[in-house]
């Protein structure tokens, strides 16, 4: 989940989803939604309540800078019902660090009663977890590497697998075989994306599971069935 206005407007592409969701699947997490929120305490508070009692994990990011539009502690404290208090000595920190504006960068350590903080060397606000949600910086630089301290404790046993290739044919001449190989392998999660280019149509077949002989074998077989088809 991606908290801003400048998101959910289109005024700043949503990259961070899919570092994410890519990340995540590399630990074994199914993503099952993705979702851009606007900068408001109501709404935000809603979605969080309901997906954090629906699903295992929520990923949330953005909204913990100190502008007016950054409410992403007020929400998240309103989401759990519990307040929000100083933690003294990430606000210390924050204060040592910000030197220029400190009383501004002391207002990133208010953070949900019961939360966990999440901080990063060099970084600005701090995340937190709190129950099964994790919050962390819209920033990419700082995402990244805070969401990298926690991903250990958010690793399932079996990571998901992913075979992609792109070939040059129209979607509609391989749909058949795309079926075929769910039926064959019905754990497996298959896609395709086409694409029109000055060259011609392409289209990219993605095949993922957790299970790695599975994978391997059925990218095999649609793999030679596709370039039989195709060439």
């Amino acid at each position: 989940m991606t908290i801003g206005n400048e998101v959910v407007s289109g005024d700043i592409e949503n990259t961070n989803a899919s570092w994410l969701a890519q990340r995540l699947e590399r630990l074994g997490v199914v993503v099952r939604l993705v979702a851009a929120v606007p900068d408001e305490v109501d709404v935000i508070a809603r979605f969080v309540r309901r997906e954090a009692e629906e699903n295992d994990l929520v990923v949330v990011t953005g909204g913990l800078g100190g502008t007016p539009d950054d409410v992403t502690r007020e929400a998240i404290a309103a989401a759990f019902g519990v307040a929000q208090s100083e933690h003294a000595e990430i606000s210390s920190r924050l204060r040592a660090r910000f030197t220029r504006s400190p009383d501004y960068a002391a207002r990133w350590a208010h953070l949900p009663d019961g939360a966990r903080p999440l901080e990063i060397e060099r970084g600005g606000a701090p995340g937190f977890v709190i129950e099964n949600v994790y919050v962390l910086p819209g920033l990419p630089g700082e995402m990244k590497p805070m969401f990298e301290s926690v991903e250990d404790e958010l690793r399932r046993e079996r990571p998901i697998g992913s075979w992609r290739r792109t070939f040059s044919a129209r979607e509609s001449e391989i749909s058949p075989l795309l079926v075929e190989t769910a039926r064959r392998y019905p754990d497996l999660r298959v896609g395709s994306y086409p694409t029109f280019t000055a060259d011609g149509p392409l289209v990219e077949v993605v095949v993922k599971s957790v299970d790695e002989a599975m994978l391997a074998e059925a990218a095999g077989w649609l793999e030679r069935e596709i370039d039989a088809l195709t060439s």
